[in-house]
């Protein structure tokens, strides 16, 4: 699968590799060109994954706020409703299409 904005591939990985969780796909963050993200200061903490690290996305000198998400540390005890450990995984919404 893959996650693109403004026609850039900015993630991809196999399906398999990837978690989906609430209707989001989640990639590894091997498969995320984290040079295309920065860290956002945006604070969110959900209450049975925990506190989210938000990220502004650059695409040829465009930026999108906040389009990137991870939990760099999830409370453990989500790790039994999503099936596995999904530390720093990475989703995306807005302009990022998740395709296959």
């Amino acid at each position: 699968m893959k996650a693109v904005v403004n026609g850039t591939v900015i993630a991809e990985a196999p399906k398999e590799d990837l978690i989906s969780i609430e209707g989001n796909w989640y990639f590894p963050p091997s498969s995320v060109k984290t040079e295309l993200l920065e860290k956002s200061p945006t604070p969110y903490r959900c209450p049975w994954k925990g506190d989210t690290q938000y990220f502004t996305i650059t695409v040829d000198g465009k930026q999108f706020p906040d389009r990137a998400w991870s939990y760099p540390e999830p409370l453990p005890t989500s790790f039994d409703r999503v099936g596995k450990d999904y530390s720093n995984y990475v989703a995306f919404w807005k302009e990022v299409q998740v395709t296959d």
